[in-house]
């Protein structure tokens, strides 16, 4: 149980760092949250300095999610007590005590747990719903939203019930993170829109 407990820590800690904003703040001199949608992620830092700040901050919130992951399951950690340790680094990202709990939307950490948890898969996974998510309608926060159902599907059909509690939880967590935009509905695009009205015409 302490052990469960220390790597929960670590995972937590080092999930907590915002190195987006960090990274934004070196390359651009100024705050990432005063562009996009205020949120400290690698998205607003890309927005703010381009590939040059986006790319190491992208891949740095997703860094921070695989290596507690990937060292715990290396300490021979697997099955539930791997749950809270999955959690660590998105909670961390998204309550940050360096940001006064008022952290990111966790997306890339997520992505690093998954990395950690089923290797590259994690990617084309989440992005069978994610894509035709994006592709019919314009709001980013849906899509992202459809991505972690796709996870959880995974996990229902590939992974054992712990793994399926995780993808749940985590699935809550990155909805949480998502509430405000996620009270905005859907809105299809004008090509969808205009087929779908045709068809009825």
């Amino acid at each position: 149980m302490s052990e469960v407990i220390l790597w929960f820590l670590f995972g937590f800690f080092l999930g907590s760092i915002p190195f987006s904003l960090i990274i934004g703040k070196l390359f651009t001199k100024k705050d990432i949250r005063t562009v996009g949608d205020g949120n400290p992620g690698g998205t607003n830092a890309l927005k703010a300095g381009g590939l040059k700040a986006g790319i190491p901050a992208i891949l740095l919130d997703i860094g921070k999610g695989f290596l507690p992951v990937f060292l715990a399951q290396r300490d021979g950690m697997a099955g539930w007590e791997l749950i809270p340790v999955c959690l660590a680094p998105i909670l961390g990202h998204a309550f940050s005590p360096f940001l006064k709990f008022m952290g990111g939307k966790a997306l890339s950490a997520t992505g690093g747990v998954w990395l950690a948890l089923i290797g590259l898969w994690a990617f084309p996974v989440y992005a069978s719903l994610a894509v035709p998510f994006t592709i019919l309608q314009t709001e980013h926060p849906w899509s992202a939203n459809a991505g972690m159902l796709a996870l959880i599907g995974y996990a229902i059909l590939f992974g054992e019930p712990w793994l399926v509690a995780f993808a749940a939880l985590n699935t809550l967590l990155i909805a949480w993170t998502h509430r405000r935009d996620l009270a905005r509905p859907m809105r299809l695009r004008e090509w969808v829109t205009s087929r779908l009205l045709g068809r009825r015409a």
